[in-house]
């Protein structure tokens, strides 16, 4: 069966993983948690750099690990992207892409090399020398690296750490492309909700070495319970389409089931498959609808769960879970915003949604 498949232990003397998944075999399953967490360690486990670990793992069918036998690195068709670029310093780009392929298992033909330069950008800058390159450049040359070697699996270690936030958003959308474009899948560590909730198909969250929720991106991201779900960052991703333009307001109509919102204007064709998140904070909750409110967007809403928000003074604030023609919507009030509305699962009430956003 394709796909990722395994059940991985390490044990260490100041931390232990625990890990089994199955993955799906193509797409962006992003591995999220804290700082020493696990991540990183998931993915030396998976690239086979971590000697120590015990357990299965098999990839597209192949397996690279289990209890009798343990596959080199060099012998598993992966790609590995860090945090840092680390292009060899005394090549130029093209030269690095040269090396990298010569010490593939297998080798791109011209055709496949030049898709991946098209797709990364980089044709204007193959001449030039990692010090002559942006931070945003030389990551994109090592991404067209990794993907030239015609991995069946890629890793991706916080590939946008070590970039401002010009650069990440320089980057992402080369992401987006490869995972339109190749069917292959990409595991992705990192700590940044924005990253993930632009880019997972897949979510796995981690905690002290262990998982402690996986499943489809766009599900878990309605949940309460989450680390991800507390605080300014609390909040869902829906994916929708545009249904229409209005270019005098610099406004995008966006379908929300039976309903429709208003986001600002971006590069989207009418018709088009977008990914939009909203913050909970931006989402407040009436017990009727205010049309005399600078608030554009208005729907009609039913409670289906209210949480308590556990970062500090969580005591103070609820987290509420509204169903919005079949889409899942978050608003984060206080608890006696709460108590005064008296929302309980299932009352209908109106949401007011402030601001919201398309990340894809």
């Amino acid at each position: 069966m394709a796909g990722i498949q395994f059940d991985i232990k390490l044990k260490r003397r100041d931390f232990d993983l625990d890990a089994s998944l199955e993955l799906p075999g193509r797409g962006i399953t992003v591995i999220f948690g804290p700082s020493g967490c696990g991540k990183t360690t998931l993915l030396r486990c998976l690239a086979g750099l971590e000697k120590n670990a015990q357990g299965t793992i098999k990839v597209n069918s192949q397996l690279w690990q289990s209890h009798e036998a343990m596959s080199p690195t060099h012998k598993r068709s992966l790609g590995m992207v860090f945090q840092e670029a680390s292009l060899l310093p005394h090549l130029t780009a093209q030269g690095n892409l040269d090396y990298a392929i010569k010490r593939s298992i297998t080798k791109p033909s011209m055709a496949e090399f030049d898709k991946v330069i098209n797709i990364m950008g980089i044709a204007s800058i193959l001449p030039k020398h990692p010090a002559h390159l942006s931070g945003g450049e030389r990551q994109r040359v090592a991404i067209a690296r990794a993907l030239l070697t015609k991995p069946e699996l890629l890793l991706m270690d916080e590939p946008l750490a070590s970039l401002d936030e010009a650069r990440k958003n320089e980057i992402l959308p080369y992401l987006e492309k490869i995972k339109t474009e190749y069917s292959l899948p990409i595991i992705y560590v990192t700590h940044s909700v924005e990253e993930m909730a632009r880019l997972a198909d897949y979510l796995v969250v981690l905690d002290s070495g262990k998982v402690i929720k996986q499943g489809a991106a766009l599900a878990l991201f309605s949940e309460l319970n989450l680390p991800f779900q507390m605080g300014d960052q609390a909040g869902v991703v829906i994916e929708s389409s545009v249904t229409a333009s209005d270019p005098v307001w610099g406004l995008d109509q966006v379908a929300m089931g039976d309903f429709y919102i208003h986001v600002p204007h971006s590069d989207c064709d009418i018709g088009q498959s977008v990914r939009l998140r909203m913050l909970a904070k931006d989402v407040s909750i009436t017990l009727s609808e205010h049309k005399d409110s600078s608030i554009l967007n208005r729907l009609p809403a039913r409670v289906i769960d209210v949480a308590t928000d556990k970062m500090t003074n969580g005591a103070f604030m609820r987290l509420i879970r509204l169903d919005v023609s079949g889409y899942p919507i978050i608003a984060r009030i206080t608890a006696r915003s709460a108590e005064q509305l008296d929302l309980k699962p299932g009352c209908k009430v109106w949401v007011q949604i402030k601001s919201a956003a398309i990340v894809r």
